[in-house]
């Protein structure tokens, strides 16, 4: 499957700005199943400097400096990317999720080294007893992790209500976690903080989601929109994509842009300016099969 994404973001501000310092993670990255085949970020007005580097995580970054004053701040950010789904596994085959925990905490591979670092706090992510308190009853011993895992996705799928008008992106975890409602950054977060506090690592995932419109009805533009699950990390397997929000398995439609430990090290705009005055943000998203 070969797609194409359009990103556009636009700040109007109600003074001018007379400096903007961004940071744009909006450069989808490759991974086993997914090639980036050509990317471009263009912004109005002009930078007077644009950078691009890879960060910790191996995401690719763009750095950008706006010097002029203006009122007006657009990103777009133009991408084509391939995706080869990869062999779907079976959660019964997988290892029990004590033998995983073990593994990653005794650091036995590389690999299991490289994951310990998603196995502690974030900044938005707690660890925290209520959570694995919440899940443990599906972890029993000696179930597959990859079956467990499955099994808690469908809990956060059945017993959470997708309301975007719950929570913003600032929002604590706890506050979603307590009303049961929130969107996708909301369900990843709290899945992660679950598997987290039971000793398992997992990361946060920031990318698109192909959708489809209803039958004899036209794609609108700029419907789609960012989304998120995790990964969660399996010996001898490497990591494996969850989405708690649409419970699945991520296959040819869930397209990645960066991972890290939480929303906060992916955020796909941020940054500072000066002046501005109040703003109004406007986002719209293409993810268009090619």
């Amino acid at each position: 499957m070969k797609y194409k994404i359009s990103h556009t973001t636009r700040y109007q501000y109600s003074d001018d700005t007379s400096l903007s310092h961004n940071e744009l993670f909006l450069t989808p990255r490759d991974t086993q199943s997914q090639q980036c085949i050509q990317s471009s970020i263009q912004l109005f007005p002009s930078p007077s400097s644009i950078s691009s580097r890879l960060d910790y995580f191996g995401n690719s970054v763009t750095t950008t400096t706006i010097q002029s004053p203006h009122k007006v701040l657009e990103i777009s950010a133009v991408s084509q990317v391939n995706i080869t789904p990869l062999i779907p596994l079976i959660p019964e085959l997988t290892p029990p999720w004590e033998e995983v925990r073990n593994s990653v905490w005794n650091h036995i591979t590389y690999d299991d080294l490289d994951a310990f670092q998603f196995l502690f706090a974030s900044q938005m992510i707690p660890v925290d007893q209520r959570f694995g308190s919440w899940a443990l009853d599906i972890f029993l011993p000696g179930t597959p992790i990859l079956q467990a895992v499955m099994l808690l996705t469908n809990r956060i799928f059945t017993e959470f209500q997708y309301d975007p008008s719950a929570t913003a992106t600032s929002t604590p975890i706890e506050t979603a976690f307590e009303i049961r409602r929130g969107v996708c950054q909301d369900f990843a977060h709290i899945e992660i903080a679950c598997l987290r506090s039971l000793g398992l690592p997992a990361r946060y995932v920031s990318g698109y989601l192909h959708t489809l419109p209803p039958p004899d009805k036209p794609k609108l533009i700029g419907a789609d929109a960012s989304h998120a699950w995790l990964s969660i990390y399996i010996p001898n397997i490497g990591w494996v994509d969850i989405d708690p929000t649409n419970n699945v398995i991520p296959s040819d439609q869930h397209l990645t842009l960066a991972w890290g430990r939480d929303y906060s090290d992916v955020t796909p705009v941020k940054g500072t300016i000066l002046g501005g005055g109040t703003h109004q943000l406007t986002v719209a998203v293409d993810v268009n099969q090619i």
